[in-house]
């Protein structure tokens, strides 16, 4: 599946040509989503138009059949064959755009949703009559199921392909999977209410419904709250979850300025807000009702992320937030007052650090956030004065010059610890710290360590750094960002070298 995916991207890219991939996203992206709703409907026009059984007498042009089953109704002229027997015409961009405007008309769901950019003058028609046959083979010749997971799969690798190609900009709408699938595995979100603050576009849900059918129980029993400030980002969301047929309530605005979910009390939280933000508003939230350990200050949003969440947390509930490392030893601005509050407070069940270079937008290293609303609740063992520490710095994998990720031992080893610490029953295999990698801290402990939170200074690493990043992990940080600037520095060259000669000349 993997070499489809890699295939299917290598070619994509190359009819980029010298679109910017922030833009680029939106057309190809938008033509996979068009592709996967005119597949379910042409599946389900084909059994209303043979007729039998349950689809006796049914009319394949009635929008209604198609909302009965819970799939988009395509107007004729916005279906995929009409749209790829046109594919070489002049024309073509604006015959998109109309399909993606039908479509809105005849699903209220998706109004505002869609791209609507393929009539730009400045988009290559050409290129975008290849990239439409291209796309054209996504799923081509299977049905139902499999061609819509197809879809739904490339849709997902693409977006973490363009968080790459984007860089910096990219990590504000996508967190790699292989941390998402971390949180996931660690909370295990079988059912209930769950909810991301800063939802991006929609990659926690995805991972949560992907684990909710692994361990074979029902998507039904997920109701899925999200809110994002950024519309465009929000959009691509929206796509991504209708290609899952995830059915979520998704607000667009600022989460701490204009809570859309006020009343929420979520079963489990996964969120990865931006890192170390300093123009969040804080100075209009001084005396807000969700800084119940401590007024987080003005110039860095962590804290308030922290205490946001713990705020939405149901009297049960559970959360897996990603942050940057400093915010587990941090004392400026009233951090290092909040930090000892929320420990104090019993709500810290586990840290994990995180190898460096596992984030397209960053070489900030970071760290996941494990909160219990209530560590006596009955449904794991209470273990209200304790933390688990693990240690992740020397996990990973090299993918590129520049990321690692985790692979599945790595996610297996650090969800299976918690697992083994938290459980509550004799069945699970007995915990034990191992040196090194974890270990199960008293609140004790972490008081006398003033309480700072990396896990470093529990599991006995021989490399305690102040910022928690290992040597290694900092001289391959070091090696990469030189490799990029000669990279860079080298395109740089080569653009200077070829407007010269277009001016006559020539090195």
């Amino acid at each position: 599946m993997q070499h489809l995916e890699k295939t299917l991207w290598t070619a994509a890219d190359k009819m980029r040509s010298n679109m910017d991939a922030a833009e680029y996203k939106h057309v190809v992206l938008g033509l996979i989503f068009l592709k996967y709703i005119s597949d379910a409907f042409s599946e389900l026009y084909d059994k209303l138009q043979e007729g039998k059984g349950e689809y006796e007498g049914a009319n394949p042009e009635d929008a209604d059949e198609y909302l009965a089953h819970n799939i988009f109704f395509v107007p004729e002229k916005a279906r995929w064959q009409f749209l790829q027997d046109r594919a070489k015409q002049p024309t073509i961009g604006k015959l998109i755009d109309d399909a993606m405007d039908a479509i809105e008309k005849q699903n209220s769901s998706l109004k505002g949703v869609l791209p609507k950019i393929y009539a730009d003058p400045e988009l290559n028609k050409q290129r975008l009559g290849e990239l439409i046959d291209l796309i054209g083979t996504i799923g081509f010749n299977q049905k139902g199921h499999v061609a819509k997971d197809l879809l739904g799969r490339v849709y997902e690798y693409f977006l973490g392909q363009f968080a790459d190609a984007e860089g910096k900009k990219g990590g504000q709408f996508y967190t790699p999977e292989s941390i998402v699938k971390l949180l996931v595995q660690m909370l295990e979100p079988f059912n209930g209410r769950v909810y991301d603050g800063c939802c991006g576009s929609g990659g926690m849900f995805v991972q949560s419904e992907k684990f909710v059918e692994e361990h074979q129980g029902n998507i039904k029993d997920l109701s899925i709250y999200g809110q994002e400030s950024n519309p465009t980002t929000l959009r691509l969301a929206k796509m991504n979850l209708a290609i899952r047929g995830i059915d979520a309530k998704i607000e667009l605005g600022d989460t701490f300025l204009d809570d859309k979910h006020k009343d929420l009390k979520a079963d489990f939280i996964l969120a990865n807000p931006p890192f170390n933000i300093s123009d969040w508003s804080g100075e209009q939230l001084r005396d807000d009702i969700r800084w119940k350990y401590g007024v987080p200050p003005t110039g860095n949003a962590n804290y308030a992320w922290l205490q946001h969440f713990i705020h939405k947390l149901s009297p049960t509930g559970t959360a897996g937030i990603v942050l940057a490392n400093g915010s587990m030893n941090s004392n400026t601005g009233n951090e290092g007052e909040i930090r000892k509050n929320l420990i104090e407070a019993g709500l810290i069940d586990c840290m994990v650090s995180l190898p460096a270079q596992l984030f397209f937008n960053t070489q900030i290293p970071a760290c996941l956030w494990f909160l219990a609303r209530n560590k006596t609740n009955g449904k794991f063992r209470n273990r209200s004065n304790e933390i688990l520490f693990i240690d992740g710095r020397k996990l990973g994998v090299l993918i590129n010059r520049r990321n690692k990720e985790l692979t599945k031992k790595d996610l297996k080893q650090i969800a299976d610890t918690y697992h083994n610490w938290r459980a509550s029953t004799g069945s699970a295999p007995k915990y034990e710290d191992i040196d090194g990698f974890c270990k199960s801290a008293t609140i004790e402990e972490v008081k006398k360590n003033n309480y700072i939170l990396m896990p470093g200074k529990y599991v006995g690493t021989e490399e305690e750094e102040s910022d928690g990043i290992l040597f290694e992990d900092k001289m391959q940080t070091l090696t990469a960002a030189l490799a990029e600037q000669f990279a860079k520095r080298s395109e740089l060259e080569k653009t200077i070298r070829k407007n010269l000669k277009g001016i006559g000349y020539e090195f």
